[in-house]
């Protein structure tokens, strides 16, 4: 599928695997986390969201594609700026609440510029 719902529709049916679909346990909204993780090191990239369709997306073309809350569409990673993140594996955590995509991410992962949205803003440990 290659549509594109208007903001504030419904999202459309999605070609995912029915079996992986019946496995996949979502939120009220429709979507599971999906963190992005660079297949070779093993660094944690960024966290997005997920729907049937954007898996069976991520699935099929090996181009992370996600769905976007904010703007309420579907977004592949990279297209506008080209850091794409070329899907190596995906695998659901032993609840299918999560997705999990290795991935070789090209540039940077978060969209503030830094390679993964996790290095910025390090907490604090207290004892």
């Amino acid at each position: 599928m290659t549509s594109t719902p208007t903001p504030g529709t419904p999202r459309p049916a999605s070609d995912l695997d029915p079996a992986i679909a019946a496995r996949l346990k979502r939120g009220a909204d429709g979507l599971v986390p999906a963190i992005a993780q660079q297949y070779d090191t093993g660094k944690v990239l960024m966290l997005g969201w997920m729907d049937d369709e954007a898996l069976h997306r991520t699935l099929t073309t090996g181009r992370c594609t996600y769905w976007s809350r904010s703007r309420q569409e579907y977004w592949v990673k990279g297209d506008t700026s080209g850091h794409i993140q070329l899907v190596k594996s995906v695998a659901l955590d032993c609840d299918a609440d999560t997705v999990l995509v290795k991935v070789d991410q090209t540039g940077a992962a978060c969209h503030t510029g830094d390679r993964t949205c996790f290095d910025a803003d390090v907490l604090p440990l207290g004892k």
